[in-house]
């Protein structure tokens, strides 16, 4: 409990200063006190997780990337229950086909960026079938496609932003539009200034800049300031 193997994701809980860790290699998810660190407590074990998210009930969302489904648990009484996927994979609107990352917003509806599928669902709570919010036109550099997307992020006005991981830019679809405008990257492959290296995952601060995770041969961390417009 004091070790981890191969952790995909992390998470924090705010309302009780920790940290929850998808840990991967021992296929459990675990929790780790900020206040004391010496060792893990296993919340579920026996998961193949990939990606996590909480909300604000303090529900735990996992990605399963080789089941091809997204669950929702109460860690207390450990009930689970499937909110997105769970029909194999494939790319219409009621399965999943590599889900990797997963974000939930304020109606507990769950967006999930799908790697093979080039696309972001967006599935409401309780629903059977997922709503296409980006890509979906397979890979390519055109403003309606991703291509093997990875982090999301929706903001509290539903504009999503979406790293498009092969063409190395960040994207934004507002909500609403029929295609993504480039916030950051989309100036090819590359470690200078304007360019992106395969992003992995992003964040925004409390100010609005984002922070983005570069990978491969330019392994960085790239702070760009947003325009208030």
């Amino acid at each position: 409990t004091n070790q981890l193997s191969m952790p995909t994701d992390i998470i924090v809980n705010r309302k009780n200063n920790s940290i929850i860790i998808c840990d991967r290699g021992n296929r459990r998810i675990v929790q780790w006190s900020l206040r004391n660190t010496t060792n893990g407590n296993i919340l579920i074990s026996n998961i193949d997780c990939y990606k996590l998210a909480i909300d604000d009930q303090d529900y735990l969302y996992v990605s399963h990337e080789l089941q091809h489904e997204v669950w929702r648990w109460n860690v207390k009484s450990l009930e689970n229950i499937l909110v997105a996927g769970g029909n194999g994979p494939g790319d219409d609107s009621t399965r999943l086909h590599k889900p990797s990352f997963i974000f939930v917003d304020k109606d507990y509806s769950v967006y999930v960026s799908e790697h093979l599928s080039c696309r972001v669902m967006k599935w409401i709570k309780n629903a059977k079938e997922g709503i296409l919010v980006a890509g979906g036109y397979g890979e390519g550099k055109l403003l309606i496609q991703v291509s093997h997307p990875k982090a999301i992020i929706v903001d509290h006005l539903n504009n999503l932003y979406v790293s498009d991981l092969r063409h190395h830019r960040i994207m934004r679809r507002i909500n609403g539009a029929s295609d993504n405008t480039i916030i950051v990257g989309g100036n090819d492959y590359g470690n200078k200034s304007n360019q992106l290296s395969y992003p992995t995952d992003f964040v925004f601060d409390r100010y609005g800049n984002l922070y983005v995770l570069n990978s491969n041969d330019f392994s960085r961390i790239q702070k760009f300031y947003i325009a208030s417009n």
